[in-house]
């Protein structure tokens, strides 16, 4: 037997960006990066085999809100402040030493 769907709205997924053009796909994987770290699941709608339709990230409806902030953040803040939390990330990674 089949399990019964789960009806509630929360579980419902919101469009948070939406990307266009050459770079599509790869801003649309950026944004899911920043949600990602953030602890938010997020998903990306698109086809690059039809690059004239966009490259959508949704992310469930009740973490919509949070979503948008965290993206408009980043988005803010700029290349020079993700290159900068990248090398940050690099430092603070343990090193893995052979014995």
């Amino acid at each position: 037997m089949h399990k019964p769907l789960d009806p509630t709205e929360h579980l419902d997924l919101e469009t948070i960006s939406s990307h266009n053009g050459a770079n599509a796909e790869m801003e649309a994987l950026s944004v899911k990066g920043v949600l990602e770290a953030s602890g938010i699941e997020a998903v990306i709608v698109g086809d690059a085999v039809l690059p004239n339709f966009p490259f959508e990230v949704r992310v469930a409806k009740d973490r919509a809100p949070e979503a948008r902030a965290l993206v408009a953040e980043a988005e803010a803040a700029g290349p020079a402040a993700a290159e900068e939390a990248e090398r940050a990330g690099e430092t603070e990674a343990p090193s893995h030493r052979e014995a």
